[in-house]
């Protein structure tokens, strides 16, 4: 089979494209041909050395996909081989065939394609676990949502909508405002140096945003203070940016709550994996959210895909078709 490796950390040029033996899967285990495999700021993060840092010798990159159960190691009893199933943070996705835990799949159902599968698991969950449980939106609440274009910002922006919310979106250019606006967002400011928040307190009337969903680095990490409301929810991600660095706890104004978001405490049992990721299927097949997918490369292109994705200058879902 082709698969895309590393062998060291660094730029896009440390990605390969080559020949590896065929895998075969252990007890509990299953491997999938690939329909198509998901591409996430956090494969960047591997890519630079910030994440899987006890990773010794070739490194397969990603983490999210669907494609076809192939084959089955000794215990396994909940799918069958020609069984369509996705996944998410099963490492070694980069690939025309992957051996992953049973665990890590999920079924899907009939009336969603394969690619907008591999395309909503990680974003999706994280989308879901912001919006319904690190801060469940009630209705009336204004979230603040940055990189309000990329794949997951528009999914984000669709479930606040949702549950009856309203949204404020934060793109870095006009040419992605179109997007976010076409996700539902009720306003979209168009931004690239951290210069928003004044805009957020005008259209909330000096009051602030109930939650802000922040992804963006450090650059913006101030400005989401101030769009806050008092008692407002800061909710932070992403690892690949980095942090704010450190913070004096009596230094945070206005009362305001603020957490680092993990989407797999969304997730800690195989049963929440699968009862959540059949929401998420569920509310595609009833048009209450879209998956856009922003561009499709093919696998020995997965370089282009992570300077794409680097450049910002993508919008919604980038993915690998083997």
């Amino acid at each position: 089979m082709r698969a895309v490796v590393m062998n060291r950390p660094g730029g896009v040029e440390v990605l390969q494209y080559i020949q590896l033996p065929d895998p075969a899967p252990g007890p509990g285990q299953v491997r999938v041909e690939l329909a198509a495999a998901g591409v996430n700021f956090m494969d960047v993060g591997v890519r630079r050395g910030m994440l899987w840092k006890d990773q010794s010798g070739p490194a397969t990159l990603g983490v999210e996909g669907a494609g076809i159960v192939a084959a089955l190691g000794s215990g396994v009893h909940d799918f069958k081989i020609g069984q369509r199933v996705a996944w998410v943070y099963a490492p070694g996705s980069y690939a025309e065939s992957a051996v992953m835990p049973a665990a890590s799949l999920v079924s899907i159902p009939d009336g969603i394609d394969d690619l907008t599968a591999a395309a909503v698991m990680m974003q999706g969950l994280t989308a879901s676990h912001f919006t319904t449980d690190f801060y469940p939106i009630q209705i009336g609440d204004v979230a603040l949502v940055h990189a309000a274009a990329g794949g997951l910002g528009l999914l984000i922006t669709q479930i606040v909508k949702a549950r009856g919310g309203k949204v404020i979106g934060r793109v870095s250019s006009t040419q992605k405002a179109a997007a976010a606006r076409d996700a539902g967002a009720d306003h979209v400011i168009v931004d690239k140096e951290g210069d928003f928040a004044d805009e957020v307190l005008r259209l909330t009337d000096g009051r602030g945003v109930d939650v802000v969903y922040d992804g963006s680095g450090p650059s913006t990490f101030e400005g989401s203070l101030k769009a806050l409301r008092r008692s407002g929810t800061f909710c932070w991600y992403g690892p690949v940016l980095g942090g704010p660095g450190p913070l004096d706890i009596m230094s945070l104004p206005k009362s305001i709550k603020l957490g680092y978001a993990v989407f797999l405490d969304h997730i800690p049992t195989v049963d929440a994996l699968r009862t959540k990721s059949g929401r998420l299927f569920d509310w595609i097949l009833k048009g209450h959210l879209r998956v856009r997918i922003g561009a499709k490369y093919s696998l020995q292109d997965a370089a282009k895909a992570h300077s794409d994705m680097e450049s910002r200058a993508s919008t919604g879902k980038l993915l690998l078709i083997p």
